[in-house]
């Protein structure tokens, strides 16, 4: 039996950004570089690490099978949904799970993990 290989992206001593496997990709928690931004600002800036990473895989929000996000604070469902409604892909809205979570660093308000064919 031959076992497909794994590719890892921006592999770290601890995590890498994305790993694909079998025409999925898997996305590491996508946080946004500039922690000062409102909700929705932050939202937007984790979507565009999103779709960066996945074109590098040969990938596109089109092909998201699943989103898990994580708020800081539950409030600001409906900014952090602004965002996401004006980027989602039309026609291809993934199953997605929201919850509220204490996140690593306190100037984050979102974290978003992708699961997407390839």
């Amino acid at each position: 039996m031959t076992t497909a290989a794994i590719q890892r992206f921006d592999a770290g001593a601890r995590m890498c950004e994305m790993s694909v496997h079998n025409g999925v990709a898997y996305l590491a928690g996508q946080v946004a570089a500039d922690g000062s931004q409102d909700i929705t600002g932050q939202t937007a800036q984790v979507l565009k690490a999103i779709d960066d990473l996945l074109a590098r895989a040969g990938s596109d929000k089109s092909k998201i099978l699943r989103a898990q996000i994580f708020l800081a604070n539950v409030a600001d469902f409906p900014g952090m949904n602004a965002a996401w409604d004006a980027w989602v892909s039309a026609g291809n809205p993934p199953a997605r799970a929201t919850v509220e979570a204490k996140l690593a660093r306190p100037e984050w308000k979102v974290e978003i993990v992708i699961t997407a064919a390839v």
